[in-house]
């Protein structure tokens, strides 16, 4: 488990690419830049979830007013049972910059007219909610939604979450494109800390030349809590996950003919791996402990005690607690979307990035990355099945772990290109929808 000198750093060698074309982005090739028609009216959406999703919300509005001919309002934020982050859209993206960015595309402003809102007497609730279904067409909404539009002059469409389907024309495509990598970007703040805690980790990563692993750590108390895993197994964790439960989804798990069963949900990989495991696996893959490594997290639950195994083995182990001051990191303590903004910029700018559980923050960052470097994600995303059984086995012995932890890390590489299929999401997939292949120079 000591560092090894004699074999090259996984972080210093050179990933697989696929030779002969490499992917470019080139949105903007794609998007008609006519004189926009009068507007429709007006469309106000309610944005739910955490940062990504929040993110798929405000795209697709854009896809869907464009497609409507509608002016969209800045979209809303719900304020989530589970993420309780109270930031309205400026706190968290450049608004100016959407707005200014789509300008030549679709109509955007940040409030409804007064003259609008008193048609229904100032009172949001007002306006007709239109509650249209997960991942609905673009015929739906041009049949269902636009007569309505068009009557009232507004509509409302709340929640709206993966309310349009991935596949709609070229042109819609594009514009959702164009949204998520051009004209969403984070707030000034966010990105002024967030570039810092990149410079920071470059430079504690003298050891591997300025590159460092990032890894996002699906650790935290209502993660482990919804799995419904178990861990240590006693009693104060059997209590302490019951209560988080039933604080966050209200007697959901205790539904009559729910079963439960812990033993099965690891077996099938749908467990959160705990620090220590993570750390294995990385190990087994050839990171030393001259490794840099970031972390991206919420609140580990009891970190005091996962988290130690990890620091052991990867000393240089760091979290935006460690690269900031606390002075720099309390205007955004209390909100878990511009938290997890800084850390999607420091995962974003990262040699190589672990997702150990699916959510949308990796999915995003995937896409972002793939966006950025070439079509080429350079993820390491594990086969939890066969990790389980292999940290399960008690007779396994280092070497084999180490032979398996590679040829898993090989696999993860040769699967870094990849071309969104027709129910697939361009916010994981970007490839072909917002990118060209150009040939090696």
């Amino acid at each position: 488990m000591h560092a090894s000198a004699s074999r090259p750093h996984p972080l210093m060698t050179s990933h697989n690419k696929k030779s002969g074309k490499r992917w470019a982005p080139c949105i903007r090739k794609r998007l008609a830049q006519s004189e926009l028609p009068p507007s429709n009216g007006f469309l106000i959406i309610e944005a739910n979830g955490g940062l990504n999703q929040q993110r798929i919300s405000i795209c697709d509005a854009v896809a869907v007013a464009s497609l409507l001919n509608a002016t969209l309002v800045t979209p809303a934020f719900h304020l989530n049972s589970v993420w309780r982050d109270s930031s309205k859209f400026g706190d968290i993206f450049d608004e100016d910059h959407f707005i200014g960015s789509l300008r030549k595309y679709t109509r955007i402003v940040k409030e409804l007219p007064e003259d609008v809102f008193m048609k229904f007497d100032f009172n949001i609730s007002s306006i007709p909610n239109m509650r249209t279904k997960a991942f609905s067409s673009e015929s739906y909404y041009l049949e269902k939604v636009l007569p309505k539009l068009l009557e009232l002059g507004a509509v409302r469409i709340a929640p709206f979450s993966n309310r349009l389907a991935h596949s709609v024309p070229p042109n819609i495509q594009a514009l959702r494109c164009f949204a998520n990598y051009e004209a969403l970007r984070f707030s000034e703040p966010i990105r002024t800390l967030g570039a810092n805690m990149v410079d920071r980790m470059i430079k504690k990563s003298s050891l591997t030349g300025g590159k460092y692993i990032s890894v996002h750590l699906r650790f935290e108390e209502d993660m482990v809590a919804f799995s419904c895993c178990i861990y240590d197994g006693g009693l104060r964790e059997n209590i302490e996950m019951e209560n988080a439960r039933e604080r966050s989804w209200r007697g959901k798990f205790h539904r009559p003919g729910r079963v439960i069963n812990p033993e099965a949900n690891r077996r099938n990989g749908k467990c959160p791996l705990t620090p220590l495991e993570v750390g294995m696996m990385l190990r087994g893959m050839g990171f030393d402990n001259t490794t840099s490594i970031y972390v991206a997290s919420g609140k580990i639950y009891n970190a005091e005690k996962y988290m130690s195994p990890l620091r052991q083995l990867f000393p240089l182990l760091q979290t935006k607690d460690t690269l900031t001051s606390p002075e720099e990191l309390a205007q955004f303590k209390g909100h878990s979307s511009r938290l997890a903004a800084l850390d999607y910029t420091v995962c974003l700018q990262s040699e190589v990035f672990v997702t150990t559980q699916g959510s949308n923050f990796p999915h995003f960052l995937m896409g972002h990355r793939r966006y950025l470097y070439g079509g080429n994600a350079k993820t390491i995303k594990p086969d939890k099945r066969k990790l389980v059984a292999l940290f399960d086995n008690p007779n396994i012995r280092w070497d084999r772990f180490k032979r398996q932890m590679q040829e898993m890390h090989r696999h993860s590489e040769l699967k870094g290109f990849g071309v969104r299929k027709p129910n697939g999401s361009i916010y994981t997939l970007p490839m072909p929808d917002c990118m060209c292949q150009q040939a090696e120079p």
